[in-house]
């Protein structure tokens, strides 16, 4: 299979509601295929989720897409990402943010991830097994903070992680079905954004969902 045609393919369909360059330019460099199970390469560049094991998945291109675009990175950020999955929304922070930490519960998913950004040469990431607190607070404060699983509730602990000015993009909403948020921190009032309906997996947790 020519992936390199995919991707273009896939980026170019982006590129009609995707607005931010960098967001694209970054998508059309990554190799999303190296981040999904062999069996399922073949679909790498349809604009759908893919099953990457232990009932998790690697989001759609276009919420992944969405989502970054909404943290309106420079590259000068500290970026936390909570719930690393495949590794490949972490790969795409990476070649927009300074330095991205990335928080998964699930060993064998860091590990796998840990290997596929470390071949793929990326230096400024760092990839945890999640503690029980939600988030990583040994690196906080951080310039923007992406959850990608979803939660009933902004968690106020992962606010907390964010400077002044910070943005954080979440699906809240029940097990089944999200909005995407979008909170800008300030002093006095956060600014609330819902950029749309969403699904994701739950995410496990303190100020989450218990495990089924």
């Amino acid at each position: 299979m020519d992936f390199e045609a995919a991707r273009a393919r896939l980026v170019e369909h982006l590129s009609t509601e995707i607005r931010d360059k960098r967001v694209l330019a970054a998508m059309a460099h990554i190799p999303r295929e190296r981040f999904v199970p062999p069996e399922e390469q073949h679909l790498a560049y349809e604009d759908i989720p893919l099953p990457i094991g232990l009932n998790q998945t690697i989001s759609q291109p276009f919420i992944v897409a969405l989502m970054t675009e909404a943290l309106k990175l420079t590259g000068s950020e500290k970026v936390l990402e909570v719930g690393t999955g495949s590794g490949y929304q972490a790969a795409i922070l990476a070649e927009l943010a300074r330095l991205v930490v990335t928080v998964e519960r699930l060993p064998p998913l860091a590990e796998t991830a840990r290997k596929v950004l470390d071949s793929l040469g990326y230096t400024n990431t760092e990839v945890h097994l999640a503690e029980k607190t939600l988030g990583w607070q040994a690196k906080a404060p951080y310039d923007a903070i992406m959850v990608t699983a979803g939660v009933p509730r902004v968690p106020p602990g992962l606010v907390a992680q964010l400077v002044i000015g910070g943005r954080l993009v979440i699906p809240v909403g029940s097990r089944y079905l999200q909005e995407l948020y979008k909170i800008t921190k300030h002093k006095k009032k956060n600014v609330v954004q819902n950029l749309g309906g969403c699904r994701f997996v739950s995410l496990i947790g303190e100020s989450a969902w218990e495990e089924e």
